[in-house]
């Protein structure tokens, strides 16, 4: 669809209160917009928030509400045929337009769009970039689909050229089923690695494969793709690109390379080369060498953006990270309390590794809630018992809704715990409810840390635990 903005003023919102749409309700009122929205369940944070944007929002769906009738409608991600809402914008024959297209439309437009990619990591990579451009005086706006700590919201809208902007190749709406990357015309792109998952869309590596193929043919051929030279799968796709190639990582061929890497409680240094000569120093508070590796396509992109390297060490020194991407949720009796959204088991590995390489002395608690689609089947199990080796002690929780998936691709969480215990790494499945709590107040001692992992909020676990104990 082809927008003129200029000729919108009133726009209504389908699932307001989801992360993303709230954060793009926000965006389109402060640009001068007449917004308002619905929802099932309205209630805080989303609500507050709002609420102080006086953003009017309707609880439940009613076809009513979209009378008198809005000049746009985004329909969330969440909607599908039978919404009476969905239902009546079909029927007036009303313009729609999904989330991704919206944010293309209204802000994207007109910028240097920075996109990161990848299965793992863009989060995080995402909100880093955003951060050191800030820091550097370069004022980008950026949509994230996360909580940079820096910046204590999803989403800002700058002044300067770039637009940063999370990829995921999740798809975007029950009429838009190409993931949401598709439609954020870049001009620079960080593609981090690339497994399968979302087992509920794609079928198999081949389809994700297609997918981020698509998003790699849109980069102008006087934009950049920044690879990470150590995937495979990444340095395949990346072989028909069209725009100009610079790749980041440990591989000895890489443009952008890690060396001498160091950590200590508090931080991770390492020296950064370029084609094998030294460029600088970098010092972060973040950890693991999958950590490094996105503070390299970093460097990289700024580098790209014209940014010297002076310009960009306060950035990464100061970087508070994400809201539960290794988020610190505090120390009681000695003991740390961690959460996380890790739910794949690479990212549940990698996690565990840059905790490991954090406190290499002290005894590491792995407790996972197999909750996404892709989490929830066998295909990875085996992988979860590699991933959650890496912990001296493992709580797993039993699979969240079950019934969504077929008996016959379970996973199981008792056949993971028997082979952890043939490692002699004591496993075992335990409820996220009170009786987790006994049993880690009575099993934890002084300086052992403990790392919740869901994209759940895990019944609010890691900060009851805390007041617990």
């Amino acid at each position: 669809m082809n927008l003129n903005p200029q000729s919108i003023k009133s726009i209504y919102l389908v699932a307001i209160c989801g992360t993303g749409m709230t954060a793009l309700a926000g965006m389109l009122k402060e640009q001068g917009y007449q917004v308002r929205g619905s929802d099932q369940n309205v209630y805080p944070p989303m609500s507050t928030f709002l609420k102080k944007m006086d953003i009017a929002v309707f609880d439940n769906f009613d076809e009513a509400h979209l009378n008198p009738p809005p000049d746009l409608v985004v329909i969330g991600n969440s909607m599908s045929r039978g919404n009476p809402e969905v239902e009546i914008v079909l029927e007036k024959k009303l313009p729609y337009i999904s989330l991704p297209m919206a944010l293309s439309e209204f802000f994207i437009s007109g910028h240097y769009s920075c996109v990161v990619s990848g299965t793992h990591g863009k989060t995080t990579t995402s909100s880093l970039l955003a951060w050191v451009l800030e820091r550097a005086g370069k004022d980008p706006s950026f949509f994230i689909g996360g909580i940079p700590e820096n910046f204590g919201k999803g989403s800002k809208l700058g002044r300067g050229e770039v637009f940063v902007s999370e990829g995921d190749e999740y798809d975007s709406a029950f009429f838009d089923k190409g993931s949401k990357f598709l439609h954020y015309r870049p001009d620079l792109v960080i593609l981090n690695n690339v497994e399968f998952d979302h087992a509920d869309i794609f079928k198999s590596l081949e389809e994700i494969e297609v997918a981020f193929s698509r998003l790699i043919n849109l980069i102008p051929r006087n934009g950049h793709l920044l690879s990470c030279w150590d995937d495979p799968v990444v340095k395949k796709l990346s072989s028909k690109t069209f725009s100009n190639l610079i790749t980041f990582g440990f591989n000895e061929d890489a443009d952008w390379r890690a060396e001498n890497i160091s950590s200590d409680e508090n931080n991770t240094s390492f020296d950064v080369l370029i084609k094998k000569e030294k460029f600088a120093n970098f010092t972060t508070p973040l950890f693991g060498l999958h950590m490094v590796k996105n503070c390299l396509g970093v460097i990289a992109a700024c580098h790209v953006l014209g940014l010297q390297a002076e310009e960009m060490r306060d950035g990464f020194a100061s970087f508070k990270s994400v809201r539960r991407r290794l988020q610190f949720h505090g120390e009681a009796k000695g003991i740390k309390v961690f959460d996380d959204f890790a739910h794949h088991p690479t990212e549940i590995k990698t996690t565990l590794e840059g905790l490991r390489t954090r406190f290499p002395s002290q005894r590491l608690w792995a407790v996972f809630e197999p909750r996404t689609a892709t989490s929830k089947r066998k295909m990875f199990q085996s992988r979860f018992v590699e991933a959650l080796a890496v912990a001296d002690n493992v709580i797993l929780t039993p699979l969240y809704m079950p019934e969504k998936v077929p008996e016959e691709e379970r996973l199981s969480v008792e056949k993971i715990c028997e082979l952890l215990i043939n490692q002699n790494i004591p496993s075992r499945v335990l409820t996220a409810d009170e009786g987790m709590i006994s049993f880690l107040k009575e099993n934890l001692r002084a300086k052992d840390v403990v790392l919740f992992m869901s994209n759940g909020d895990f019944n609010q676990i890691p900060a009851k635990l805390i007041k617990h104990i």
